[in-house]
């Protein structure tokens, strides 16, 4: 069988080739079918031990531009698309967690290298050509040839090492019609080298008026001052870029390299990846926690701040959840590991950050619009630049029209344009991450600054979602330790809020949970089973009906009254008998209040829905002075009810934790998930707040406010930059001020002109939300 060969990058799909060599359209080495390991970094081994999974893929890049979206490349170099350098995508692995050496720090290296070899040639070169102008008139010495001569010799290692890479990614976009920024450079700076080398060779063939005292003017200084320029711009915008994923590199940092295990008894330190499920790990004040765990034994104050934003330190005891990457603040305490590797929850907050930041967002767009046009524009604007000053300009004409086109095509390039949304949304979501607001791709940033309405669940979003029994109440021959058993060996297999206080309760009283068979959730209404060969059905008052029993007026009365006391109440039916009810109080959050207040001063209107009752839905709603509340409300209700809103012209974002939240959280223009809540809920929404805080909503609307800001000031001054300077590179005002702009200081501007927009977008890093 004949070998096969195809492009790593899939530039055309699964297009093969059956001789070796480079990829026609991006340049990269075709890799032979079957031999793709042989190409690659080999993964690390998975040990089959208790350990959770840890990512074992090798380094991926990807471009900063996002011009093919979320798409990732195995080897780091150019994307083909824009020649812009790759950036690696900081992942969570614990045994390079503390590697500070990135590929951005050794591209940054590499360019700044080249850039001083540049700037070393470049000088003398200018000196050669424009000595005269300082009093260093060479020509006394030796004749003009052979300083055109020395330029050239100088000039060849800026063009063709130090910036060689410019012209391939400019060659590439022109062969693959895709023009960007490196069209124009490679058009402007190209041209004014391939003239000065025929010039310089063939100096006959050109007419009198590019001579000077019968020798063609030369551009090298011109050519290399734009490379050399252009290279500075690179090097400070990898300077800057390193700067954006600085989020990213400060939470895996957070991270011990190793940890204390305990085993038979003594202390053992181990390197974190060594750290496996079930493992003790003892933790002394002022260490860091190294994985997701619950503590077993001692007690501590936990500051938690660089996951969740909140710097007050919290008080963790026995039973308590502590997370990976903070920090123990006084006592010492063992715990458990629950997770490790990937699957804790500072690796799932950095997966999130790096999909999110390699998102588009809608209003980039726009500008992906803007630059398939601009390119071509440009170039029309060049030619015609060219023409106008050949035809009616000052002597020597041909060499201001030169000037003035290659000015143009220097002036225009994209670059700031391409950078404007994909910069902020970077620094963006690195500050969100930072602050405990977890945004899943960047459409949501756009739209969470657009939201009216915020529709919000009661139990865990605006509550603590961790109720306590307030009461059992028996009605039939059942007495209250039975009750409390059946419904407790029920609710152990529930993930209800309702059910742990329930079972809580029975193991404070040391009442054995008993086997259930047969388990079934009733959606909206409860849970059933058979125990003891009893079926038992624990619930609200709907399923007491659906079951065909009611419920004495008295008995009523008296759920009523517990119910407008915020109290829930959950009726327990045995063999086909209401044997009675347990009741519980799930407590509003003490940040609840203020959140709410401060999401209605900001112009929300918030709306509570409630799969509770209707007395306890009233009572939350008027303690919190919402805006509306619907009560006994089923997950397809809530559902309905965000589409309804959405009907009705509202931007509706759903906040919510639950299994039952997770289709309207899905349905909602913006969803938002407590990451105390459920992994369903989390994975169905855009936004998820790791604190589990309503103030977090405000916050992220904040940080939305934030970014879009920033990126409409990167858009203006990308747009309000070459609707000025493109018109003074043609020399629109040289007949009314004599003003013209050479191509040296436009490479300038258009670099600065970059550097500014990331800049501007680094300021989201300290941005108050």
């Amino acid at each position: 069988m004949k070998d096969e060969y195809y492009c790593p990058m899939h530039c055309e799909g699964d297009k093969t080739y059956s001789e070796p060599g480079n990829c026609p359209v991006c340049g990269m080495h075709l890799v032979k079918k079957g031999e793709e390991g042989k190409k690659l970094s080999p993964l690390p081994m998975i040990r089959k031990t208790r350990k959770a999974p840890v990512a074992a893929t090798g380094d991926q890049y990807y471009c900063p531009m996002l011009c093919e979206g979320d798409k990732k490349y195995p080897e780091p170099g150019n994307c083909p698309v824009c020649g812009m350098h790759l950036v690696k995508e900081e992942k969570f692995t614990p045994s390079h967690s503390h590697k500070h050496d990135t590929g951005e720090d050794k591209a940054y290296k590499q360019m700044l290298r080249r850039f001083w070899i540049a700037a070393g040639l470049t000088l003398p070169i200018l000196v050669l050509s424009m000595g005269e102008m300082v009093g260093l008139n060479f020509s006394h010495y030796v004749s003009p040839a052979i300083i055109g001569w020395g330029q050239f010799l100088l000039s060849v290692p800026v063009v063709f090492y130090s910036c060689g890479d410019f012209f391939t990614r400019g060659y590439r976009s022109i062969v693959t019609w895709k023009p960007n920024m490196w069209t124009l450079i490679t058009l402007g700076a190209g041209s004014a080298f391939v003239f000065s080398v025929v010039a310089l060779l063939f100096p006959a063939i050109f007419p009198e008026q590019f001579k000077t005292h019968g020798s063609v003017h030369l551009y090298f200084e011109a050519a290399t001052v734009i490379l050399t320029l252009i290279l500075l711009g690179q090097v400070l915008e990898l300077k800057a870029h390193g700067r954006t994923s600085g989020a990213i590199r400060a939470l895996l940092n957070l991270v011990p390299p190793q940890a204390t295990v305990i085993k038979h008894g003594t202390e053992k330190i181990v390197p974190l990846e060594h750290v496996m499920v079930n493992d003790i790990i003892r933790i002394k004040p002022g260490e860091k926690i190294p994985v997701d765990g619950i503590i077993i034994s001692g007690s501590s104050t936990v500051d938690e701040s660089m996951i969740t934003g909140e710097p007050v330190a919290v008080e963790k005891t026995l039973n308590s959840p502590v997370t990976g990457g903070t920090i123990n603040r006084t006592g010492s305490f063992d715990m458990r590991a629950m997770k490790v590797g990937s699957e804790t929850l500072l690796a799932q907050i950095i997966d999130m950050v790096n999909k999110a930041s390699r998102s588009k967002a809608p209003i980039q767009n726009l500008a992906d619009k803007v630059a398939g046009y601009f390119v071509p524009a440009v170039c029309i604007i060049a030619v015609l630049t060219f023409i106008v000053w050949a035809v009616w300009g000052p002597e020597p004409a041909y060499v201001f029209a030169f000037a003035n086109a290659v000015t143009v095509l220097i002036i225009a390039c994209p670059c700031a344009l391409g950078l404007a949304t994909p910069m902020a949304i970077m620094v963006g979501t690195g500050r969100g991450a930072s602050a405990g607001i977890l945004v899943k791709e960047a459409k949501v940033i756009e739209e969470l600054q657009k939201v009216n309405v915020l529709v919000i669940d009661k139990t865990g979003t605006i509550t603590e979602g961790k109720p306590s029994l307030k009461s059992i109440r028996s009605i039939g021959s059942f007495g209250n330790e039975e009750i409390l058993t059946m419904a407790a060996s029920l609710e152990a297999k529930s993930e209800h809020p309702l059910a742990e206080a329930i079972t809580r309760r029975a193991t404070e009283q040391r009442l054995p949970l008993k086997d259930v068979k047969n388990f079934n959730s009733i959606t909206g209404s409860g849970i059933s089973g058979e125990i003891d060969g009893l079926k038992v059905l624990v619930g609200n008052l709907k399923l007491v009906e659906h079951s065909g029993l009611s419920v004495s007026k008295d008995i009523l009365n008296e759920v009523e009254q517990a119910q407008s006391n915020g109290e829930t109440i959950m009726f327990v039916i045995i063999d086909g008998n209401l044997a009675g009810y347990v009741s519980a109080a799930d407590p509003i959050k003490s940040s609840s209040r203020d959140a709410i207040n401060g999401l209605q001063k900001a112009g929300l209107k918030v709306i509570m829905l409630t799969g509770d009752n209707k007395n306890t839905a009233k009572r939350v709603a008027t303690e919190l002075q919402l805006d509306g509340y619907e009560a006994e409300f089923l997950p397809g209700d809530k559902l309905n009810k965000v589409v309804e809103l959405q009907r009705q012209g509202n931007v509706v974002a759903m906040a919510g934790d639950g299994i039952n939240d997770a289709p309207a959280l899905a349905k909602a223009n913006v969803g938002i998930a407590m990451g105390t809540g459920t992994d369903t809920a989390i994975q169905s929404a855009g936004v998820t707040l790791v604190k589990g805080d309503l103030k977090g909503i405000l916050r992220a609307r904040n940080l939305s406010r934030s970014v879009m800001k920033n990126i409409r000031q990167n858009l203006f001054f990308a747009f309000i930059y070459n609707a000025i300077g493109i018109p003074i590179a043609a020399g629109i005002f040289y007949p009314l001020f004599g003003l013209l702009l050479s191509p040296m200081l436009a490479a300038l501007a258009m670099s600065l002109s970059s550097v500014s927009v990331i800049g501007n977008s680094l300021r989201l890093r300290s941005e108050e939300i």
